[in-house]
């Protein structure tokens, strides 16, 4: 029977215009997998970026062509796109990439996106993709032992730091809003205007939470930072109680753990216990620093983390996945669960020969959901524990070695450093200090420097605003980056902005 049923397959067997047969493939992954290998290891003496302006990439890619009518093969197709890819990008994954808060990605990590869209399981319910679940779910539970967090606690892996952090939002909103808002929603005749507490430095996400979950920009209280950029505890406590006097209803404080611009850790032990007083919701934006909780001697009071309620971290930061690993993770699962269970009929997610199950979709806003586990947890065993604090301590100490050589440097100003995130500004030798606008300029030169150092294939930084400053921003959250690349740097910079200085300046 089975081979009568082979042979009905092969005379009836489908010719698809997207199939590969195992030679095709075999051939293509091969030529792709070599043409990876040789452009990662040159690519410490390859260019960062190519600074080329957008009509040139749309001219190379033909972006005004019409939809082909005809297929193409598709050995040729990859091997065309990994050119253009290769010779035309930005590479965060280069040692001198040091511009925004994404880091080089571990080569395992790429490999596992190959294998987790080869099988590409619905991570959404259990029994559509079983394997795949489960490695979510041990990667959950390592992220949290990792950092300290109870292993116990609900987790999901999301698309990046937004979405983490819209996660811990809506879990805090149900339950601190003092009504079923999930029934009722912002309506209900007990609701009141809920109010949510974050730093000055906090990132744009609460903007982003604060719409999407129906509150408004207006319901966010921005509380000012003390002279160490961290959140000011007395004004906090201050605008809470003026809130309640006014009647409304204060729901949930964000505590910094790793600001985006600076590196800055709030007090979190001290917002914790705010939070407590005040029966609110404790949520840790810890997108960028969670994971320096791992060190055995924490910087910055970062291990204070762990007594958040809720807490938003990046594998695809400091764990060196590839984009995208976020990761939310909330103390009570409980709570995760009754946030976002909803069974329609054609959920058939319940049991397997009398085991409970645990299925994904009731843990995040999302239903269909890709395999991003594998890369995390790939990449968790090849390092293991040792491995990653080895990483995350050299990012700090190599952010620090920068910071000192700044101070060395005449031309430079160094203004911050935390974590691994350095700040400074170029401030041009014999600049009198009486030089009309001095501020103002200064601010124009390190902006229009930022601009040049994007696009001069030797380094990318970024920019900050450090108490009102416009300045260099440099983030290490990359394996590839040894101290040679970090001593570099300043004669970088002062070569270039002795260059717009006197373009500026004449």
């Amino acid at each position: 029977m089975k081979n009568n049923m082979s042979d009905t397959h092969n005379k009836s067997k489908r010719n698809s215009p997207l199939e590969m047969s195992p030679d095709e493939f075999r051939v293509a992954g091969h030529k792709l997998i070599d043409d990876i290998a040789d452009f990662l290891g040159g690519l410490p003496e390859a260019p960062v970026t190519t600074g080329e302006p957008p009509s040139k990439i749309r001219n190379f890619i033909g972006a005004d062509r019409e939809l082909p009518v005809k297929g193409a093969n598709p050995a040729e197709l990859l091997e065309s796109v990994t050119k253009d890819l290769f010779e035309h990008s930005l590479f965060n994954g280069h040692p001198n990439f040091l511009g925004y808060i994404t880091s080089s990605a571990a080569p395992i990590g790429a490999l596992a996106e190959t294998l987790a869209a080869t099988v590409n399981p619905n991570v959404g319910g259990w029994t559509l993709s079983p394997v795949a679940t489960e490695i979510e779910l041990q990667s959950i539970r390592w992220i949290a032992e990792l950092i300290g967090y109870n292993t116990d606690c609900g987790g999901v892996l999301v698309s990046g730091g937004n979405m983490a952090n819209v996660v811990g939002f809506l879990v805090g909103r149900r339950v601190k809003a003092g009504w079923d808002i999930q029934k009722h929603g912002l309506r209900h005749a007990d609701a009141r205007q809920l109010r949510v507490y974050v730093s000055a430095e906090t990132h744009t996400w609460v903007y982003k939470a604060a719409d999407m979950c129906g509150l408004g920009s207006e319901s966010i209280r921005w509380i000012p930072t003390d002279e160490s950029l961290r959140m000011d505890l007395s004004a906090l406590e201050k605008q809470i109680n003026a809130d309640l006097e006014a009647g409304d209803k204060p729901m949930m404080v964000v505590g910094t753990a790793g600001s985006v611009s600076t590196g800055v850790v709030d007090p979190l032990t001290a917002i914790g216990a705010i939070c407590k007083k005040y029966d609110l919701w404790f949520h840790a934006d810890g997108a960028y620093g969670a994971f320096a909780a791992a060190l055995p001697e924490s910087p910055e009071g970062i291990c204070e983390i762990v007594g958040a309620d809720s807490i938003a971290l990046d594998p695809h930061k400091w764990l060196y996945a590839p984009i995208e690993a976020g990761c939310a993770l909330v103390r009570d699962a409980d709570l995760m669960r009754e946030t976002f269970s909803y069974h329609p009929p054609y959920y058939k997610f319940d049991a397997i020969d009398g085991e409970e199950l645990t299925s994904l979709v009731d843990f995040s806003p999302q239903n269909t959901r890709g395999f991003k586990a594998l890369k995390v947890w790939l990449a968790l065993q090849q390092a293991g524990r040792d491995g990653y604090r080895e990483m995350i301590s050299t990012d700090i100490s190599l952010a620090e070695r920068l910071f000192q050589k700044v101070k060395e440097t005449p031309e430079l100003e160094a203004l911050t450093r935390h974590l691994s995130i350095t700040t400074f500004r170029y401030v041009p030798l014999g600049l009198p200090a009486d030089y009309p606008e001095r501020i103002k300029y200064l601010d124009e030169l390190n902006s229009e420097l930022v601009s040049r150092l994007q696009r001069s294939e030797e380094v990318f930084v970024s920019n900050a605003i450090v108490r009102g400053v416009y300045a260099l921003r440099s983030c290490v959250v990359n394996f590839r980056t040894d101290e040679s690349n970090i001593d570099a740097i300043p004669e970088i910079v002062v070569r270039i902005g002795h260059e717009v200085d006197s373009e500026m300046r004449p």
